[in-house]
């Protein structure tokens, strides 16, 4: 028997409002509002490379990514945010809940595309703080991240964000016509506290040099947060490798 869980209650869904950062802000994904921005942005990865991993995309046309919004994103379930850049206004990545599962207490973190414009920033890494603070901040016991096992950037961001690694699920689905083992990582609530003093203090200013470049780095810091949280020592990586028999390292 798993341990009694005294006076919880399931939380409610996330809200679809805005969720406020100081580099970002994540608003409620409107393809009149969004959509021309982020189709700029995106049309900068020359190769099509960000679309990869996800179902869909790439967009011939701004017309043809106006529709696929319309048609995708406007529902409680995929709940999709387009993240915008304070210092310029311009939507230039979108991420997404989906998979809420208030009974449970579940809920997952995806349909992350970072255009070039934001991949490697501290902005993006905050979007994803954003999301994880208010799944936990609802009372969600649980945040998922899956991605392609062969997703070996997604697989280190997810570690680095203090997500733990979980495992394969084998011939998950077929993406575009190729089969997907999915790779899963989750933070879970009591380990949440932790992890956001680590961001908090990885996004605070004092933590980047005059060029704009770390002080500490974030890893280390979920790293040491996940020791604490789970009672065991700081040389311990309770993230697990990330790595598995079925899918190439990451």
């Amino acid at each position: 028997m798993g341990a009694e869980i005294a006076d919880w209650q399931p939380p409610a869904p996330p809200l679809w409002r805005a969720l406020e950062g100081r580099r970002v802000r994540l608003e409620p994904l409107s393809a009149e509002r969004h959509a021309a921005s982020l189709h700029a942005a995106n049309v900068l990865d020359k190769r099509a490379r960000n679309w990869t991993y996800l179902p869909y995309g790439p967009f011939a046309d701004l017309g043809e990514y106006v529709a696929w919004i319309d048609a995708n994103c406007r529902g409680p379930d995929p709940l999709f945010y387009a993240i915008v850049e304070r210092h310029s206004a311009a939507a230039a990545g979108v991420a997404s809940y989906l998979r809420i599962s208030p009974a449970s207490g579940s809920i997952e973190i995806g349909h992350i595309n970072l255009s070039p414009r934001l991949q490697r920033t501290a902005g993006a890494t905050e979007a994803i703080y954003l999301l994880l603070r208010h799944a936990f901040e609802l009372g969600y016991r649980r945040c998922e991240w899956k991605c392609d096992a062969l997703n070996s950037a997604s697989r280190t961001a997810a570690l680095r964000l203090g997500l733990s690694f979980e495992g394969i699920f084998r011939q998950a689905t077929v993406v575009k016509g190729r089969n997907r083992d999915t790779a899963w990582y989750a933070a879970i609530d009591r380990e949440w506290p932790a992890l956001a003093a680590a961001f908090s203090r990885w996004l605070d200013d004092g933590n980047f040099d005059g060029e704009g470049r770390q002080r500490v780095s974030l890893s280390a810091l979920t790293r040491q947060a996940l020791c604490r949280a789970n009672g065991v020592s700081p040389e311990t990586d309770v993230r697990g490798s990330g790595t598995d028999r079925s899918a190439p390292a990451a």
